[in-house]
């Protein structure tokens, strides 16, 4: 029993001297393979890759500018087809030039190439007053108070010779026509050329300015205190005696607001146009 016991104790002793001596060997080796060879330099510290963020309201943003008027055809439409193509058109001129968002009561610069010119482009800065036309003949019109006297020029959209549009400050007002800025007060029309832009955020809502304007003394381009117009940002309490309020009254159409046939739903229309635009500018 003595013998089979000091010949197990000395093959435990030999188990640990291998132990030992592996473990050795293994600190050996991945010191040598971690130390860099002599004359090398060390490798250069390398950052992990960032995750890359996706910004999801750009698309959003993108996408609203397409809403525009002039991408709806008109109720009475003939032929289709010829505002399929118009579509395609516009898709092409916007991706050469920038044609921001805007509203009727957005202040806008537009830089126009015109050969008459000293530095052959012209800029002009206004208030945009007006949005007219369909698909290719979409037009707009600034306005502005150059040396006391009211300038308007009339813009068409997809016009080639327009190099550069600018919002300067974009908003909405009351009403979308403010062709009544011809009557109002000079200084509801005056803007200052060298305007700067008031930063906006492309993904929020659109601000509407609540201003009511005055008006100068009649005569006016119409009359626009009758019902018809329907005219929510002008101060007539000011400008017109309630005679003239009872009589503008009595040519109230009232029967016109249950008129169903000028209802135009353009919802189904408008998620057509958008999936359109989204493949033309995917191609």
């Amino acid at each position: 029993m003595a013998v089979c016991a000091r010949g197990l104790d000395k093959f435990v002793a030999s188990l640990r001297f291998c132990r030992k001596w592996q473990l050795q060997n293994e600190r050996l080796f991945s010191t040598s393979a971690c130390r860099p060879a002599a004359g090398s330099e060390p490798p250069k510290f390398v950052p992990p890759s960032k995750p890359v963020i996706v910004d999801k309201t750009q698309s959003v943003a993108s996408m609203r500018k397409f809403l525009s008027p002039e991408f709806v055809p008109p109720r009475q439409r003939t032929a289709p087809f010829k505002f399929f193509l118009e579509r395609k058109d516009m898709v092409r001129r916007r991706k050469m030039l920038n044609i921001p968002e805007f509203y009727v009561g957005s202040v806008l610069a537009v830089t126009m190439a015109d050969p008459n010119a000293s530095g052959k482009t012209n800029r002009f800065v206004g208030i945009c007053i007006q949005r007219g036309g369909k698909g290719l003949g979409a037009t707009f019109v600034l306005r502005n108070i150059v040396n006391g006297q009211g300038v308007e020029i009339c813009y068409e959209l997809y016009n080639p010779r327009i190099q550069k549009m600018e919002v300067l400050k974009l908003e909405k007002r009351l009403d979308d026509n403010l062709m009544y800025l011809r009557d109002a007060l000079p200084e509801y029309s005056t803007i200052d050329p060298e305007m700067k832009p008031v930063p906006f955020s492309p993904t929020g809502e659109v601000p509407v300015n609540q201003l009511k304007v005055r008006m100068r003394p009649k005569p006016w381009s119409k009359h626009w205190e009758r019902p018809k117009f329907n005219i929510q940002g002008i101060r007539f309490d000011q400008c017109l005696t309630p005679r003239q309020m009872e009589g503008a009254q009595k040519r109230a159409q009232p029967w016109l607001e249950y008129d169903m046939l000028k209802e135009y739903d353009t919802s189904k229309l408008q998620q057509q146009i958008l999936q359109e635009v989204e493949l033309e500018m995917s191609s």
